[in-house]
């Protein structure tokens, strides 16, 4: 019986770290993946001289290999683009993305949304 209330005692104490310690790692790769994919569109903007229409548009010309998986949402198809005209002084005749965020609707470790990391 002793035993079994030692047992019980160190999974009370041992789960809540491992369970931080997963969203410690999963929001280490979502900071990763945002700025894999900020770089990326900046990148293709100065190169091409105007913004991305979509995330494909980075695969497809070679900026990425792949659009990483959210960690959080557990899919490729939830970032949240935005885009506004902070690239208006290249000239550009269509508006594109300037700025990505996971689709997430969690709350971080910071105590914000992780849609606006």
């Amino acid at each position: 019986m002793v035993v079994m209330l030692i047992i019980g005692i160190l999974a009370a104490v041992a789960i809540p770290n491992f369970v931080a310690a997963i969203k410690s790692a999963k929001e280490a790769a979502l900071k990763e993946d945002l700025h894999v994919l900020r770089d990326a569109i900046d990148s293709y903007t100065m190169d091409k001289n105007k913004a991305p229409q979509s995330l494909d548009d980075l695969v497809q010309n070679g900026y990425l290999k792949e659009i990483p998986e959210d960690p959080f949402t557990h899919s490729r198809e939830t970032w949240v683009t935005a885009s506004d005209d902070t690239y208006a002084d290249l000239d550009q005749t269509e508006p594109g993305i300037n700025d990505v965020h996971s689709g997430s609707e969690e709350v971080g470790s910071d105590g914000q949304p992780y849609s606006t990391w």
